[in-house]
C-alpha cells in the first residue's frame, strides 16, 4: 500500500510514476479530494469536542453556583449531535479513500522499462545454448502422455480442466524437481518453512492479493470464517511477520517454500488450454526475503541470482528479462522474469518471477524494524518462484526428449531418481 502522505505532498510525480502503471490521475484526485474532506471533518470534530469540553466546564460552574444551565445544555446536546454526525461522516470518507488507495499499485523503480506495453520488457541476459534436435520435438503433453507419465484426461474427469494427474516416473520427477530445488536453497542459506495452506483475508490483504484480486482466488466457506487457498506461499512466508517488529539483527531474513499454488486463472481464458503451463493447482518453491530498505536492491539480484542456478545445473536455457512497468505484479516495484526455453513452442516462457516490493507489503501488514536510532522503519520485502514446478517438468520433458518418445533425466535430478536416467513408457 502506499503511503498517502507521499501522495499528498509529491502529488505530480505521483500521477506521473502510476501512470506508468496504468493509473490515471483522475483517481489520485478522487483519492485526495476525499482525503482533504475527511481531514476538513477531523478538524471539526476536534472543535466541536474541544467546545463541548469549554462549555461543559462553565456548565459545572453553572451548577455550583446554582445559575440556569438550561441554554448551554441544550446547545451542547446539538453540539453532541453534530459531533456524531461528523464522526460519521469521517468515517464514510475514509472507507472512500481507502477503497482507492488499497487498489493502487506499487510505485515503479526507475529502473524498469516505462511503458504499459508488456512487449517493451527488456532482456538482460542469457544464458545456456538451445538444442538442436533433428527431429522435430513434441510439445511437454504430448511426450508426457505417451510415455503414460501425465494424464490430463482422467484430471479433467475428476476435476476438470486445466488439471493433472502425474503417474509413475512423472510423479517422481516432480518430486525430485522440488526436492533438488529446496535443497539448494538450503545450501544458499534459506530457511525451510512448511506453510498454512489456507490463510485468512488479513494475510490476503497483507501482500496485496486482497480486495483487488478476489476474483483470481479460491475461498473455502464454513460456519466460523472464510479462508483462502493460497495462490503463493510468499502469502503465508510474508505474514508470518505480520504485525511484527522484526529484530534488525535477524535481517535479512532467508526463507523457501514448497507449497501448492491455487489459481483461478479468470483472466487467463482460452490461453495455454493444454500441459502445465496454466494450471488452477500445481507446486511451486517459493523464495521470500525481508531486509532493510538499503540492502533491498542488491537482494534482488541475490535473489534472481538465486533462481538461475537452478536452470543452470539442470541445463535449461533461458534468458531474462526487466518487465515494463505496466506488466509487474500490483505489489511490485521491479520484477525480473526468467522465462525457460520451449522448444516445441519456439519461445521462452516464464518459470519464475523475482520482485522486490519495497515497503508496499510491509505498510499493508505493518511489518517493521528498529533502525540503529531505535526509531521504528518499514522493512522490505522480495519474492520470487524458486521455481515454479510443473513449469520447470514441462521444460525438462521438452528439452531432454529423444526421438524414440523417451526422456533423459537431468545429470542432477539422477540421484533424486534413485539412479533413473532414461524415463520410458509406464507399464
Amino acid at each position: 500500500m502506499l503511503d498517502i502522505k507521499l501522495l499528498r505532498q509529491k502529488t505530480d510525480w505521483a500521477k506521473s510514476e502510476l501512470a506508468k502503471r496504468g493509473i490515471k490521475p483522475e483517481e489520485i484526485d478522487e483519492l485526495l479530494g476525499y482525503d482533504e474532506q475527511r481531514r476538513a471533518a477531523l478538524t471539526k470534530v476536534e472543535e466541536l469536542k474541544a467546545e463541548r469540553n469549554r462549555v461543559s466546564g462553565a456548565i459545572a460552574q453553572m451548577k455550583r453556583a446554582h445559575e440556569d444551565a438550561s441554554e448551554q445544555i441544550t446547545a451542547m446536546r446539538n453540539v453532541g449531535q453534530e459531533i456524531g454526525e461528523q464522526d460519521k461522516a469521517v468515517a464514510e470518507l475514509e472507507e472512500k479513500a481507502n477503497y482507492i488507495l488499497v487498489r493502487l499499485p506499487n510505485i515503479p523503480d526507475d529502473s524498469a522499462p516505462a511503458s504499459l506495453n508488456e512487449d517493451d520488457a527488456r532482456e538482460e541476459r542469457k544464458w545456456g545454448q538451445i538444442r538442436d534436435f533433428g527431429f522435430t520435438p513434441k510439445p511437454h503433453w504430448e511426450v508426457g502422455e505417451n510415455l503414460g507419465i501425465l494424464d490430463f484426461e482422467n484430471a479433467a474427469k475428476v476435476s476438470g480442466s486445466r488439471f493433472v494427474y502425474y503417474r509413475g516416473a512423472g510423479a517422481r520427477l516432480e518430486r525430485a524437481v522440488y526436492n533438488f530445488f529446496l535443497d539448494e536453497h538450503y545450501k544458499e542459506g534459506y530457511t525451510e518453512v512448511l506453510p498454512p495452506y489456507l490463510v485468512n483475508d488479513d494475510s490476503m490483504f497483507g501482500t496485496g492479493q486482497f480486495p483487488k484480486f478476489v476474483g483470481d482466488s479460491y475461498t473455502v466457506t464454513n460456519e466460523d470464517s472464510d479462508l483462502t487457498l493460497i495462490p503463493t506461499a510468499e502469502v503465508p512466508l510474508v505474514n508470518y511477520y505480520r504485525d511484527t517488529v522484526v529484530d534488525a539483527e535477524q535481517l535479512p531474513i532467508n526463507v523457501t517454500a514448497l507449497s501448492p499454488a491455487f489459481r483461478s486463472e479468470a483472466g487467463s481464458a482460452g490461453r495455454d488450454t493444454r500441459g502445465l503451463i496454466r494450471m488452477h493447482q500445481f507446486n511451486k518453491v517459493e523464495m521470500v526475503k525481508v531486509t532493510k530498505p538499503e540492502d533491498s536492491w542488491q537482494e534482488l539480484e541475490n535473489l534472481t541470482h538465486d533462481a538461475e542456478d537452478l536452470l543452470q545445473k539442470l541445463n535449461l536455457p533461458y534468458h531474462v528479462i526487466t518487465l515494463a512497468t505496466g506488466d509487474a505484479s500490483f505489489t511490485s516495484a521491479k520484477t525480473y522474469d526468467i522465462e525457460v526455453w520451449i522448444p516445441a513452442q519456439d519461445t521462452y516462457r516464464e518459470i519464475s518471477s523475482c520482485s522486490n516490493c519495497t515497503d508496499f507489503q510491509a505498510r499493508r501488514a505493518h511489518i517493521r524494524y528498529r533502525d540503529d536510532n531505535g526509531k521504528l522503519q518499514l522493512v522490505h520485502t522480495l519474492n520470487g518462484s524458486g521455481l515454479a514446478v510443473g513449469r520447470t517438468v514441462a521444460a525438462i520433458l521438452e528439452n531432454y526428449q529423444n526421438e524414440d518418445g523417451t526422456v533423459t533425466v537431468p545429470d542432477v535430478l539422477v540421484p533424486y531418481m534413485a539412479g533413473q536416467t532414461i524415463i520410458g513408457k509406464e507399464k
